[in-house]
């Protein structure tokens, strides 16, 4: 093998080693591109989480306009109202029940 054979061999090594290496980790590598498919990925967790959020929501929404009795339950909850035959004791203290 001549001198000139051994440089453009060497050269050509070079080159297809920067290219490979210009690949892995230059712009739009496949390090960016495995950064991507997380970041991907992790959108479309968090699309899913809030689409469940929604569909939640909008059952909620469908009770709060059709569902008396699920008011009901809401005001008991959030307000603390009572009924107009009901009534609410308060106990003082730590009461024990003996049995």
């Amino acid at each position: 093998m001549s001198s000139k054979q051994k440089i453009l061999l060497s050269l050509s090594i070079l080159i297809i080693f920067s290219l490979l290496l210009f690949i892995i980790f230059g712009d739009n590598g496949l390090v960016d591109l495995n950064l991507l498919k997380r970041e991907r990925n992790g959108l479309i967790e968090k699309n899913a989480k809030i689409t469940k959020d929604n569909l939640s929501l909008y059952r909620v929404i469908d009770r709060l306009e059709h569902d008396s009795g699920y008011i009901e339950d809401v005001i008991r909850r959030e307000l603390g109202l009572i009924a107009k035959d009901e009534v609410i004791f308060k106990l003082n203290g730590e009461h024990k029940v003996k049995k």
